[in-house]
């Protein structure tokens, strides 16, 4: 079975952890602060490393202070975990309908969905492509809230000329080896703001204050530290850091060959009829972490079984997010949100990774011809 997202490994990765498996250091040392700063300079901002891109997510609501009552606005098209960390923290999650072309939130959406509880507007970079971003920053700086970029799938994207990470207040990022660059599990959260990133590391350092001079507790000795406000064990260790620093050397080099797949993709599947490949702004340069199609309705179920009975991965992403049962209680039902939930009924990731472009000479014609036949 070829899969649809697969880690790329090589030698330099295997040595990079080897090195530090005979390090010192397994868990947080000097790797974890280096993996930070070359992460830093790849997106634009100052960043932490955590234990997976869920954790980011929750540390980006713990920065900013989500409370009970607080409402976060949020495509329904995206993996749960996007609302399941607001939620958390007591929050209610709106939805905003998402643009049909490139699955992202529609700002028009957003600006409609403000109150004066909204705390933060959460864009998804569905399948690497950057949200509308400056349209987002315009309606937060408006209405004096947040706007976070949940960019599990963009990282290496590229925005009117800014790197992903660089224009929302917090970004956060997944490392999961299915994603552009792997620390197998990992994440990150980027902050334009140095309170909020510090907020966000020390929720995900277990609130744990060491600076001296912020102790409410005085007169301990040099081993003193205490908790303010609690927070949780979301580390990265130094082990991962070692991958991820090796990773970030290629991530580039990953990014034109995902284009290079993306590109063959498009030259075989434009020409079916009732196929449409994925839009692509004149003004974004996606590192792609998804390919997706979208076919006939009524054909997407029997062309994703023939799809994996050939030895085909592909996978359909995502249920949108207010259907499922959780938030039964909200009143969500089937054409509520009709722009996600047309374009989930269509869409079928196809294997998408730098790999891709080695499985077999006649790979993308002989899906190509799959498609064609079972749409």
């Amino acid at each position: 079975m070829i899969p649809y997202g697969r880690h790329s490994i090589n030698d330099a990765d295997i040595e990079a952890v080897v090195r530090a498996l005979k390090s010192d250091w397994l868990t947080t040392g000097p790797l974890v602060e280096e993996f930070e700063a070359a992460l830093g300079e790849v997106v634009g901002a100052p960043c932490i490393s955590v234990s997976s891109g869920t954790a980011a997510l929750h540390c980006a609501y713990a920065a900013i202070g989500l409370e009970p009552g607080d409402e976060v606005i949020t495509p329904p098209i995206t993996f749960i975990a996007t609302q399941a960390t607001a939620a958390l923290f007591g929050a209610k999650i709106v939805f905003a309908d998402i643009q049909s072309d490139t699955g992202n939130i529609d700002p028009m959406a957003v600006e409609a969905a403000i109150t004066p509880r909204t705390k933060a507007i959460v864009a998804v970079d569905f399948a690497g492509h950057p949200a509308d971003l400056d349209e987002l920053r315009t309606i937060a700086d408006k209405y004096k809230v947040y706007l976070i970029e949940d960019a599990a799938h963009s990282i290496g994207s590229i925005y009117k000329g800014r790197p992903v990470g660089s224009i929302a207040d917090i970004t956060t990022f997944s490392f999961f080896p299915t994603k552009n660059m792997t620390t197998a599990e990992g994440g990150a959260v980027a902050s334009i703001h140095p309170e909020l990133l510090l907020k966000a590391k020390r929720f995900s350092r277990q609130g744990l204050i060491r600076n001296s001079e912020e102790f409410l507790i005085k007169g301990e000795g040099p081993w003193h530290q205490e908790v303010h406000n609690f927070g949780l064990n979301y580390r990265l260790p130094d082990l991962l850091c070692a991958l991820g620093i090796s990773q970030l050397t290629r991530l580039e080099e990953m990014k034109v060959t995902r284009s290079k797949v993306f590109s063959n993709y498009v030259q075989f599947l434009s020409p079916i009829e009732r196929v449409s490949t994925p839009a692509c702004r004149p003004y974004t340069n996606p590192n792609w972490h998804l390919f997706p199609i979208r076919v006939e309705e009524i054909n997407r179920k029997n062309l994703y079984i023939q799809l994996r009975n050939a030895g085909y991965g592909v996978q359909v992403n995502y249920l949108p997010a207010h259907l499922h049962p959780v938030f039964k209680d909200q009143g969500f039902t089937w054409g509520t949100f009709p722009k996600a939930e047309g374009y989930y009924k269509q869409e079928i990731s196809l294997p998408m990774w730098p790999g891709v472009l080695n499985i077999a000479k006649n790979y993308f014609e002989t899906i190509a011809t799959i498609i064609a036949k079972y749409n």
